[in-house]
């Protein structure tokens, strides 16, 4: 009997913690531990580290661990602190890996995602992934970035870790002498992650981030939907053309589009934004099919299409220069379903704990790619 009420117990006490993981007002609560892991092959300098270790600290990260071994051997690594995380006994509050190598070695960091991704401990807390490269081009040298990171977060503890990469990346680039410079996040997190020592209810101070994007201009949408054979997608087509709507957002819709198709009408969109006689600040694209394993889209006659293409037909648009351009791709990625992470229970404990739905086991994930050549992303804030 004590052996259930102690379950019982400790089950409530997780679900409470995966409740309360995102906090107040939509932020994550790190009231636990953060732990803080770099993990560099052998080339990488020992002053890169000790800017990584200082910038660390003045995050709030109480521990951090280095680990030193080729860019193979970076999972077996990660694997042992995965396990090293789990073995702790309670629950974390944020976990950031840094991986440094040199540029071009580092090919398959979403594996070594995947990996801490499994963590118990670090359910439904953010996750916070960091690829730098040990070698200087094009992109600033790892050092000038966190260093800057380390100081504006210093001074602006209320601001989101998203807005401080933001004004962070936008400051670095202006620095870069000319040079292409534009990192990619990649981001499912599900709330405001605020590193800074600043209750989330308090009134935000000033200064806001001042990379923001001037939206004054006009703003286009394109919306290309497979309707066919997908219950529900007009509604989805629906909602989300009241949203641009809402948003300020000049809509055209296009249904049933063949691969081909796709293309196309991608590429007449850019002509027509060309063309418009008033600036246009901002683009939107809705894609909306069957997908693939490998995040191709399907046209309405079955055939594949590359979002990457599409994606760059839109990059090629002079009207758009400089400004932000959002896709929103609605496809499933294979026939898999994810479980997601949760305490483990008997059905009838859930029922009775009223326990919430799992969380997927691909969220609370923040991956930043510091060195990402030949790709334009988005430099700065968007404010609707």
């Amino acid at each position: 009997m004590a052996f259930l009420v102690s379950g019982t117990l400790r089950m409530a006490a997780q679900i409470a913690d995966a409740r309360d993981s995102l906090g107040r007002k939509g932020k994550y609560n790190l009231q636990g531990p953060r732990v803080a892991l770099t993990l560099s092959s052998p080339e990488v300098s020992a002053s890169t580290i000790a800017v990584l270790e200082d910038v660390f600290q003045t995050l709030g990260f109480e521990s951090c661990q280095r680990r030193e071994a080729s860019v193979q051997d970076f999972l077996r690594e990660l694997t042992g602190f995965r396990e090293q995380l789990d073995a702790h006994g309670g629950p974390m509050g944020c976990a950031l890996v840094a991986l440094v190598a040199p540029r071009g070695q580092l090919r398959q960091p979403q594996q070594l995602v995947r990996e801490l991704s499994r963590c118990g401990a670090l359910q439904g807390c953010p996750k916070v992934f960091l690829l730098l490269s040990s070698t200087s081009g094009g992109a600033p040298k790892p050092g000038a970035f966190l260093t800057s990171l380390g100081e504006l977060c210093g001074r602006c503890p209320h601001w989101s870790l998203l807005q401080l990469l933001t004004e962070v990346f936008c400051r670095t680039a202006k620095e870069s002498s000319g040079a292409t410079y534009c990192p990619v996040l990649r981001s499912s997190l599900r709330g405001a992650l605020c590193l800074g020592d600043v209750e989330p209810w308090k009134p935000k101070p000033e200064p806001c981030p001042s990379a923001q994007y001037d939206l004054s201009g006009a703003r286009a949408a394109l919306f290309l939907a497979v309707i066919r054979d997908r219950p529900g997608a007009q509604h989805d087509v629906k909602a989300l053309g009241d949203l641009c709507q809402a948003l300020g957002f000049e809509t055209t819709l296009r249904t049933d589009p063949t691969a081909q198709a796709f293309q196309e009408e991608l590429a007449q969109f850019r002509e027509q934004l060309d063309t418009h006689r008033d600036p246009v600040s901002c683009a939107l694209v809705a894609l909306m099919a069957h997908g693939g394993p490998q995040g191709q889209l399907l046209g309405a006659d079955g055939q594949e299409v590359q979002p990457e293409a599409l994606v760059q037909e839109l990059n090629c648009c002079g009207a758009l220069r400089g400004c932000p351009k959002i896709f929103l791709l609605q496809a499933c990625r294979g026939g898999h379903r994810d479980a997601g992470m949760g305490p483990k229970a008997r059905p009838w404990f859930w029922r009775w704990l009223q326990a919430p739905p799992a969380i997927p086991s691909h969220a609370d994930i923040l991956q930043i790619d510091v060195d990402a050549q030949d790709l334009r992303k988005l430099r700065g804030l968007v404010e609707s």
